[in-house]
Formats: structure tokens, sequence, C-alpha cells
């Protein structure tokens, strides 16, 4: 289950072993755009990233929890009018109950998100 309810949609998933791709259309009218901003909307960086925590959930079969966030850098604005459809990738080593994520969010050409850090099984 989404934290933000029809905040995005999930128009192709697919895994090969520890790597996932996925692909997803953001909601352009979903009401956190009319706080973030108005009349310029910004996809906000935590949306983010608990999109790439549910994308990891759903590769693990299970609920997660962020342990570490070990680097996050935001690259490019993610505006959902100009550029909805987006792409994320992720690299998972699971160990003890924990899995180590690498992941990079793009769109077109564009890199918008690096990120890496470690979420444990709940």
């Amino acid at each position: 289950m989404s934290l933000l309810p029809n905040f995005y949609s999930l128009t192709a998933f697919t895994t090969h072993g520890q790597k996932v791709s996925a692909s997803i259309a953001i909601n352009k009218a979903h009401p956190v755009f009319q706080g973030h901003f108005p009349n310029h909307p910004v996809t906000p960086g935590v949306c983010m990233m608990q999109i790439i925590k549910e994308l990891a959930e759903k590769w693990a079969d299970c609920s997660l929890v962020l342990r570490t966030a070990r680097n996050v850098k935001f690259m490019a604005i993610i505006n959902p009018e100009n550029h909805p459809n987006i792409h994320v990738e992720l690299d998972v080593e699971e160990e003890d109950g924990l899995l180590a994520i690498k992941s990079t969010t793009s769109f077109e050409n564009t890199v918008a998100l690096k990120f890496s850090g470690v979420f444990q099984k709940i």
C-alpha cells in the first residue's frame, strides 16, 4: 500500500535477480502539488525516497523501514507537468534481514536522484 494514494502509478516493474527496473507515472493533479508549489509543481524529494522504499518492498515482498540513508543526491527537479514519467533503477544487496539499496531515478536522459541506503525488513 502506498503512503500517498494516487501519487503515482507503476507502469512497468521488472526484476533480474538483485536488480529492479521500474517506470512510474506521477499524478500531476495530486493534492501534494497544491502546496509544493502552487503553479510551479516540484516532486518532493521525500516522496521520491518513499517510492524507492515501496519498490524495494515490492521486490522483497515484505514491509521495510529505512535504517540509514548513506547518500542522497538530488540532481534535478522533477516537475510532474513537464516530466510525469520517470524511471527508477534499484540494485539490492540482501544480508541478515537488511537490504542495502543503490538507486537512480531519472527522466529522459536526466538523472534526478541518486540514493543509497539500508532498509530493514519488518
